[in-house]
């Protein structure tokens, strides 16, 4: 292959680069009053978004879709070949309608709209053509102007698509704001992915409990502990408790360190009078992410973990929430 050939390889991407983003900055002056009230349409909607498109259009359409379920907004796709042989019985009074048509003129999409009308399910239509049937007969219209298509040949969908995507997404995202929706909501919809995984592991499922939970009376003795933490899982930390079994403070192996060299007898010395007290704690309901977080913030490894009481009831460790996050516990 000669270097011309490839630098003109080169010389047509860039170009369609070029005119889909051109196509897409476009439409940020276009936005006004009616993609807020699209917004506010499908904010209030007691139904399902639901989106139709043809070809190409409907490819984009059921990724617009996908991505409004994913985000706090229920949504199907309707094949609108399907939707005229019987599929329309999916579609209700409350739901809202999203019909994509770069032309506005799309017959599968026209035939539905009599049986749309009758149902008195609003349609909200993406499309580049004020004066087409769809539009007119849309009670909301997001005229997306595509100048020229990405195609030299001017007709296969390239920049209208990647706009009606685009467009999409930015219903998506004001509408996921708008709802206040937030990282555990999305993690919830998405349990199988690792951000799912990530979000939604509590403390509990990677504390240790029972003979690994390394407590000791607070007036025992630093040696006394040291026994603990070698006896109870090597976590690098003992929990000391008072005479009711509350959290009284912890000591670490940092801390022993630090007292090993500043005490000359250190091993004799009642836990309480070295520990550090009032540490800091987590509940086994939290997220890990935020476990991890704590710890990452104060520069810790381990966190004891107390129920509503104020009982220490395990002790978690920054290496498993780290492993656990990773999916590799």
């Amino acid at each position: 292959m000669l270097a011309t050939e490839k630098h003109t390889y080169l010389q047509q991407a860039r170009e369609v680069l070029k005119i889909e983003a051109d196509t897409i900055l476009a439409q940020i002056e276009t936005l006004g009053e009616e993609f807020i009230q699209a917004v506010d349409l499908i904010l209030n909607c007691n139904g399902r978004v639901i989106v139709t498109g043809m070809g190409k259009s409907g490819h984009i359409g059921r990724k617009i879709s996908a991505t409004l379920a994913s985000t706090g907004t229920p949504s199907f796709f309707l094949h609108p070949a399907e939707a005229i042989h019987g599929d329309l019985g999916m579609v209700t009074p409350q739901d809202v309608l999203i019909a994509i048509s770069a032309s506005g003129e799309t017959n599968e999409i026209l035939a539905i709209l009599p049986t749309l009308k009758i149902l008195g399910a609003p349609i909200i239509s993406m499309t580049g053509s004020r004066n087409s049937v769809l539009a007119k007969n849309s009670d909301i219209v997001l005229e997306i102007k595509v100048e020229r298509e990405a195609c030299i040949l001017g007709l296969a969908p390239t920049a209208s698509t990647t706009t009606h995507l685009a467009m999409g997404d930015a219903l998506a995202v004001t509408l996921l704001e708008a709802r206040h929706f937030t990282a555990e909501d999305f993690a919830l919809f998405h349990p199988g992915g690792a951000l799912g995984r990530k979000l939604l592991l509590t403390v509990e499922r990677l504390m240790y409990t029972g003979d690994k939970n390394p407590l000791i009376y607070q007036d025992k003795t630093i040696r006394d502990a040291v026994i603990t933490m070698a006896s109870h899982g090597n976590h690098g930390a003992a929990i000391a408790v008072d005479d009711q079994g509350l959290l009284a403070g912890i000591v670490t192996d940092g801390d022993l360190r630090r007292i090993l060299e500043k005490y000359e007898n250190p091993l004799t010395l009642p836990i309480k009078e070295v520990m550090t007290r009032r540490p800091r704690t987590i509940t086994k309901d939290k997220m890990a992410a935020e476990a991890m977080h704590v710890m990452e913030e104060k520069n810790i490894t381990v966190l004891p973990v107390i129920d509503d009481a104020g009982y220490p009831i395990g002790i978690v460790q920054l290496h498993d929430i780290v492993k656990g996050l990773s999916g590799m516990k």
